[in-house]
């Protein structure tokens, strides 16, 4: 029973700890971690978007894996989003603090059963990224122009949403050279500059710039200030302080016939002292001057008035200080007669002339008759004449005009008459009152006809043409077509056409539609001449020509097959060596001239190949050796034959065929470059003997250059330390250097293409009866150049290389030298080898 009850006990318990599930919880870090559950955590106002800002940490007593959850409240900005997993917070939004410096945030964490949910605050920290703003704007000040210097005329201020630092303000004025005012840096308050005086007169406003800025702080890592500035605009109101004065003076007025009395008003502000019976007033506040009676009751011409001014004090009383001018008035009479434009037979709004184009300059338009009148008098009929129309064609005197004048009409730009331009010319002449208020003015119509005279010649559309047309052409077929325009009228506008030139014999023009052609018995062949090039006339009525050139291509047709030399060709093929055939296509230009090389037949079959563009035949790869060829043909000569077709590119497509014959033989193999060169050469044995001769040359030429120099170097020694010189005389009986050119003679024509093998030549040369040649010897030295030596010293013999060539040996004899190679790199050793000895020996002779 005891066993049984424990059992119940311990089942109970294991139980009970599965039924129990305890919740998870955060860890509290303190606000001054970055991990945790976020609990007054504080972040700067100036962290940009996206940054990780904090980890949420927290953990469940059974060790389950939990989950983050981080919300707002309804209707508040969100502004950072958490990883659930890792518990990563970020900044989604961007933060202010001027407008939100506490944020409230829903943080939860959960294992999946049970959730806890917080609400902590983050606090936002300052930046400085506001300027300071100033209150109160516009600043608009009204001060006296007596201000005394240093009074204080306003205050600005300016508040600066930032904390610390950053939201304390300060003040400065922009610099000026003209600055009245100052402002203190802490108050802001604005006085008149020390010294400084106001004045109405001079400026009556002014502007002035304040500059606010902050203490400066951190923004997003850096040390920044920031400034605002505002306009201060200061009025200065006048004072009395100075007397008035009248602007614009000497004053003078009109008074004209039909003018009409006007009454003064009753504000009296000016004085005046009339002369003239009364007749004049003035107006005391705009001091406008008026007529009070009747023009025709005036008696004088010329009226005087002195007017006086005076400054009117705060009541309305006359100051002591004034001023006095003087005005005149001329009654005169009234302006009521326009100009008027009169002809032969009266007044006349339309005056028109015929006349030929292109009238030379200064030339006086007599066919006109045109006077111009205005029957006021004085300033009233004084008036400018003006002509109206194409710029700069015509002028006309006079151009001022008093009472009454006969108009002249003057040619200025006789390109502007032209017929070709217009036939008819159209312009206005004006009359213009030039004193009068009224501005009276007149307007006549000028109509200039005018007459075709054959002044243009003909014009080609270009200065040079160019055709193309096919040979064999028929005759009179076209080949250009050239225009020419004259823009005179009738017959001289009428343009006829003729050709000339080293290469117009073969073409013709039609007179007068310009139509190029070959003559009718023209036959043009690009392969006889593909150029041509003359000249055209256009002609008018009267002579006046002008030219054109015409460039004339012949293009190239397709009428000639390729040609080979001979239709039985004979060639020889050394077995490995191409052989080439050649045709030749008559045409001009390509692709009527390039040629395709193609084989027909070939006996045998399939033992060739062509090279389609350059005509190269070659055996196929398999025959490499004789033995394959006499397989082949089982006959001795070797001699095989194929059909070779030649067949240009051109349209339509022309060939022939050619019957070749080829002798196929096979040579020693050749070896070393020179031999490489003789196999090239061997349809050419003089080119070959030529090579030679100009290497043993170039071998020549390099000795005596080092023997030259060599006798430069040591004549300069010896001008040089003639007392250091050491002078070694080469025996007497020393043989001179002496090189035979070996005789080659071949005694099969074969042999030219065969070179010994260097390992054989010995068994070969056997039975040459003719002797080995010696090796070349050193070169006897000339006589010394005289020279003043000392008698202690002995005299410097001057170095020289001499040599001379001598045909020598056969080809069997110069393949029997197996030891000392061809005779070119004989020539070079023992040249280099002289040369070498004769360094040493001139070396050895310093001490």
């Amino acid at each position: 029973m005891k066993k049984e009850k424990k059992t119940h006990a311990l089942l109970f318990l294991l139980l009970l700890q599965f039924t129990l599930d305890y919740a998870p919880y955060f860890y509290d870090n303190g606000p001054s971690s970055t991990n945790g559950n976020m609990a007054l955590f504080s972040i700067s106002e100036d962290t940009p978007v996206g940054t990780q800002i904090y980890i949420l940490n927290g953990t469940d007593p059974e060790g389950d894996p939990v989950r983050y959850g981080l919300t707002f409240e309804k209707g508040s900005k969100e502004y950072f989003r958490v990883e659930p997993k890792s518990g990563n917070v970020t900044l989604i939004q961007e933060l202010d603090r001027e407008k939100q410096g506490e944020i409230s945030v829903l943080v939860s964490i959960t294992d999946g059963r049970n959730k806890v949910v917080e609400t902590v605050r983050v606090f936002v920290t300052d930046a400085n990224d506001e300027p300071p703003e100033f209150q109160n704007l516009p600043f608009i000040i009204d001060i006296p122009e007596d201000t005394t210097s240093g009074s204080s005329i306003y205050r600005v201020q300016a508040v600066d949403k930032d904390m610390g630092s950053g939201g304390s303000v300060s003040y400065y004025l922009q610099t000026s050279p003209f600055a009245k005012f100052t402002i203190d840096g802490h108050s802001g308050i604005l006085r008149v500059k020390p010294g400084e005086t106001l004045d109405y007169e001079t400026t009556p406003t002014h502007f002035v710039t304040v500059v606010a800025k902050d203490g400066g702080g951190k923004y997003k890592g850096k040390h920044q200030v920031l400034t605002s500035t505002a306009t201060v605009t200061v009025n200065v109101i006048d004072a009395q302080d100075m007397p008035p004065s009248f602007v614009g003076t000497p004053y003078f007025g009109y008074v004209y016939e039909v003018s009409v009395p006007v009454s003064p008003p009753l504000i009296l502000y000016t004085t005046l002292r009339r002369s003239g019976d009364g007749v004049f007033d003035i107006n005391n506040t705009s001091g406008c001057i008026t007529l009070t009676t009747y023009p025709s009751l005036l008696k004088n011409e010329l009226y005087e008035i002195i007017v006086k001014a005076s400054e009117v004090g705060p009541n309305e009383q006359l100051s002591d200080d004034y001023d006095i001018t003087t005005v005149t008035v001329r009654v005169v009479d009234l302006n009521n007669h326009p100009p008027t434009f009169y002809g032969e037979n009266g007044p006349q709004s339309k005056f028109e002339v015929t006349m030929y184009e292109h009238p030379p300059a200064g030339e006086i338009l007599r066919g006109f008759k045109i006077t111009v009148n205005d029957s006021d008098q004085g300033a009233n009929a004084k008036f400018k004449l003006r002509l109206v129309g194409p710029s700069r064609v015509l002028r006309v005197v006079p151009q001022t005009v008093l009472n009454e004048a006969q108009v002249t009409i003057i040619v200025e730009d006789t390109s502007g008459i032209d017929y070709e331009k217009g036939a008819t010319l159209s312009f206005k002449l004006l009359a213009v009152e030039i004193d009068t208020p009224e501005r009276f003015s007149a307007t006549a119509d000028i109509v200039i006809n005018l007459l075709d005279t054959n002044d243009n010649i003909p014009k080609f559309t270009s200065d040079y043409y160019i055709a193309r047309v096919p040979e064999n052409s028929p005759g009179g077929s076209s080949v250009a077509t050239v225009t020419a325009n004259d823009p005179d009228s009738g017959p001289w506008g009428e343009v006829k056409y003729t050709i000339y030139g080293s290469g117009s014999d073969l073409f013709a023009i039609h007179p007068s539609s310009g139509v190029i052609s070959t003559q009718p018995w023209t036959s043009l062949d690009a392969e006889v001449r593909s150029k041509y090039n003359f000249y055209v006339k256009a002609e008018d009525s009267e002579g006046k020509y002008s030219l054109a050139e015409v460039f004339v291509t012949v293009l190239d047709m397709n009428d000639h097959s390729p040609e080979f030399d001979d239709k039985l060709l004979e060639k020889t093929m050394i077995i490995g060596i191409p052989v080439r055939v050649e045709a030749v296509d008559d045409d001009a230009e390509s692709p009527n001239n390039v040629i395709q090389y193609s084989i027909m037949t070939a006996d045998p079959d399939n033992a060739f190949d062509i090279n389609a563009d350059t005509g190269e035949i070659k055996l196929k790869p398999y025959i490499k050796s004789m033995e394959i060829v006499q397989n082949i043909t089982k006959q001795k000569d070797c001699k095989w034959s194929l059909v070779v077709q030649a067949r240009d590119r051109g349209s339509p497509s022309f060939s022939t065929t050619a019957v070749v014959n080829i002798d196929i033989t096979e040579a020693t193999p050749l070896k070393g470059p020179m031999a490489a060169f003789l196999m090239k050469s061997r349809d050419n044995p003089m080119k070959a003997l030529g090579m030679v001769t100009v290497i043993i040359s170039t071998l020549v030429g390099v000795t005596v250059l080092i023997s030259t120099a060599m006798y430069m170097r040591n004549s300069k020694s010896n001008r040089i330390m003639p007392a250091r010189r050491i002078i070694r005389r080469r025996p007497r009986d020393q043989q001179p250097w002496t090189f035979k050119m070996p005789n080659i003679t071949f005694n099969h024509p074969a042999d030219k293409f065969t070179i010994g093998d260097p390992e054989r030549s010995p068994h070969r040369n056997t039975g040459n009866p003719r002797p080995k040649p010696p090796p070349p010897s050193a070169p006897s030295l000339p006589p010394p150049p005289p020279s003043n030596t000392r008698p202690s010293e002995r005299p410097r013999a001057v170095p020289t290389i001499s040599g001379a060539l001598a045909s020598k040996g056969s080809k069997k004899a110069k393949s029997s030298r197996r030891k000392e190679g061809n005779i070119s790199s004989a020539l070079v050793s023992e040249l280099k080898m002289k040369l070498e000895q004769k360094i040493i020996e001139s070396n050895q002779g310093y001490y």
